[in-house]
């Protein structure tokens, strides 16, 4: 072998081969630990760009997958209140046969429609509770609420302001408040708060009307020390909270209910309202807040669920709902009839009204029967859907496997190869080096 002591040729050359065969054993590793045949784009830029593409439509799919699980559920559980509503209008049907017949008694026709209509409320309780994850299922969601319009100018309640200390009043039982008991259709449920002087004391009543029923509940409580400089004078920043448990409503206060006690301690009579006035009124006015239902969780016509990566229609499974609560079960097909609401509170209180009930649960065992199978048909679509989108990612899974997934039989050939490489490498510097020494010795002798 010919070696030239100045340039050492071999030895630069040995050296770029060890490095390069060190390169691309290093590079084997990194494929062979992540099992992927393209670790970086310069192993092959094409396929790289091509796998993340697929791994972006896998996970969309993996994702719609999870959403066509959910909306299985979401019809698992509406199919079951539905199946809950059936068996009770099977036995509102067995009451109305039974009030229908004459040689009934009028108490025991009585005993029969209190069962019936609150088999009814039970129907609709069980249609605007039944929901998935807040999306109403059965009905509309019926919550309660105050009618906070009455605290704006000219309102009947606008006297229960922060400037007065009033920084809150809100709802604490809706079982009290909810609900029309005398059937008439009007949201006349209201609660009223007056401030009332008695000696040194200073009391805030609040009273409730229930279907107009003025003076329905009534509870007080004594907030003379909440008077600026009073045991319980609030800091600017504080609150606090006043419960009426009888009447289900909770005031807030703020720390400016301490200038309006004081102002009250100082005027009027006992007895009176604050305002010096005959009437218990409070600062010159009767604040009277309605209560009212809040029908925020509407019952949708359709639910969407997203199951894959686009704003098409092709991206999206629509699952119609339907309403069966008492407003529209009996009300037929074309939802023209009479339905159970309709029947009123003495629904099956006579022979006459219990063979027109009859007619209206005839017609609202149908009507649930419809939407039982409109949920059937809705799950069987689902379940098209899901397998579909199953087969869609394991073909999409193979695609991206063939592109980017590592033959490790081929690797483990090559990094053994490199391997061996590497050590020739190692061994030729070492002889390189060798003779070079040899050669030296030679020259010096």
């Amino acid at each position: 072998m010919a070696l030239n002591i100045l340039s050492n040729h071999a030895a630069n050359l040995a050296h770029r081969n060890l490095a390069r065969a060190e390169e691309a054993t290093n590079r084997s590793l990194l494929k062979l630990s992540s099992g992927q045949r393209v670790v970086s784009a310069r192993d092959d830029a094409t396929s790289m760009a091509i796998g993340v593409r697929l791994d972006s439509t896998a996970s969309t799919i993996t994702s719609g997958i999870v959403n066509v699980g959910h909306g299985n559920s979401m019809l698992q559980i509406a199919d079951g209140g539905m199946a809950t509503i059936d068996n009770i209008l099977v036995r509102m049907k067995t009451l109305a046969v039974q009030a229908a017949s004459e040689n009934l008694p009028d108490t025991e026709r009585g005993f029969l429609n209190d069962e019936f209509t609150g088999l009814r409320d039970e129907i609709n309780r069980i249609a605007s509770s039944t929901s998935f994850n807040g999306i109403q299922l059965l009905g509309d969601g019926s919550d309660v609420s105050l009618d906070y319009s009455d605290l704006e100018a000219g309102g009947t309640a606008n006297a229960l302001s922060h400037a007065n200390g009033f920084s809150n009043v809100a709802i604490t039982n809706d079982n009290y408040w909810a609900g029309d008991n005398d059937e008439d259709g009007l949201g006349d449920n209201s609660v009223r708060f007056d401030l009332i002087k008695t000696g040194d004391r200073i009391i805030l009543n609040a009273s409730s009307e229930i279907d107009g029923t003025a003076s329905h509940r009534s509870q007080s409580i004594d907030i003379t020390d909440y008077a600026t400089g009073g045991a319980k004078a609030l800091e600017i920043s504080e609150r606090q909270s006043l419960e009426f448990d009888t009447l289900g409503v909770k005031v807030d206060l703020n720390f400016n209910i301490g200038t309006t006690v004081s102002n009250a301690l100082s005027q009027g009579a006992d007895g009176a309202g604050a305002d010096g006035s005959a009437s218990a009124q409070v600062l010159g006015s009767s604040p009277v807040l309605s209560v009212t239902e809040d029908r925020g969780n509407k019952l949708s016509d359709r639910v969407y669920l997203q199951v894959g990566g686009g704003e098409t229609a092709a991206d999206q499974v629509a699952i119609s709902m339907t309403a069966v609560d008492g407003a529209t079960l009996g009300s037929g097909k074309t939802g023209t009839e009479p339905s159970l609401d309709d029947l009123g509170k003495n629904a099956i209180a006579s022979t006459l009204k219990a063979r027109k009930a009859l007619e209206t649960i005839t017609r609202a065992i149908d009507d649930i029967q419809r939407a039982r199978t409109n949920i059937g048909t809705n799950q069987n679509r689902l379940d098209v859907a899901s397998t579909n989108l199953t087969a869609t990612l394991q073909h999409v899974e193979e695609a991206r496997s063939s592109l980017l997934d590592l033959d490790v039989a081929a690797e483990l050939t090559d990094y053994a190869s490199n391997q061996i490489l590497t050590r020739t490498s190692v061994a030729i510097l070492g002889r390189i080096s060798e003779m070079r020494q040899n050669l030296l010795r030679l020259l010096e002798g």
